[in-house]
């Protein structure tokens, strides 16, 4: 007998979280599922992502976004240029002790990020609709995620004002192994590390960027 479709959901996402050595109780994998299903409804009008079927939403954008949880640090983070919440939400119902703030400029985008914000709990989220350029955050933020956003370069130039004190971690998600322009622009410590995103078939890899004045 097949499997009901929202079963196999639960049953793929409850497997990539073990793989990838998660600890996730029940409550947080219904949001997460939740998530998904609030973006498959909004995408048939809005047009947010381009993957269509929820059995794929959950390796291309949940597991995916999972995957650098472990790599995230301090209190605040920016999710840079978050489209539809991408990593930053699956994060944020993650590790509710931090405290996450969704940039784009795209009003459409946004507006889905504050109902999804809302719909799903998640009080230490904030949304911003703005230019990351003209955007400056007071205190800065201790990291930075990107997904999809630019080149390294382009991320370097953006995300240093956004830091508290123009120091901190960028966390730049990339497909192929990207060449490593920055290694020698001061002042930055820049590592590529594999990721291994279960069910999806595809290279993925994390750029860590360390910057400091």
């Amino acid at each position: 007998m097949p499997i009901p479709a929202d079963q196999e959901l639960v049953a793929a996402l409850a497997d990539g979280i073990r793989r990838l050595g998660l600890e996730l109780g029940p409550d947080r994998q219904v949001r997460l599922l939740d998530y998904v299903t609030l973006l498959a409804r909004w995408n048939r009008i809005y047009n947010l992502t381009a993957v269509r079927d929820p059995r794929e939403m959950v390796p291309v954008h949940l597991l995916d976004s999972l995957s650098i949880a472990p790599y995230l640090e301090g209190e605040r983070v920016l999710d840079l240029g978050t489209g539809a919440g991408l990593p930053g939400i699956p994060l944020a119902v993650v590790q509710p002790q931090r405290r996450f703030t969704l940039l784009d400029a795209n009003a459409k985008k946004t507006r889905f990020l504050r109902q999804a914000v809302a719909e799903l709990g998640l009080d230490k989220v904030a949304v911003v609709c703005a230019r990351a350029e003209a955007y400056r955050p007071d205190p800065g933020f201790d990291c930075i995620t990107t997904r999809a956003f630019a080149g390294l370069s382009d991320i370097l130039s953006v995300a240093q004002p956004l830091l508290r004190h123009g120091r901190g971690l960028v966390l730049a998600m990339k497909g192929r192994r990207p060449g490593l322009e920055l290694a020698d622009q001061a002042p930055t410590q820049v590592s590529v590390i594999p990721l291994r995103v279960p069910r999806l078939d595809r290279e993925r890899h994390l750029v860590l960027i360390r910057i400091h004045p």
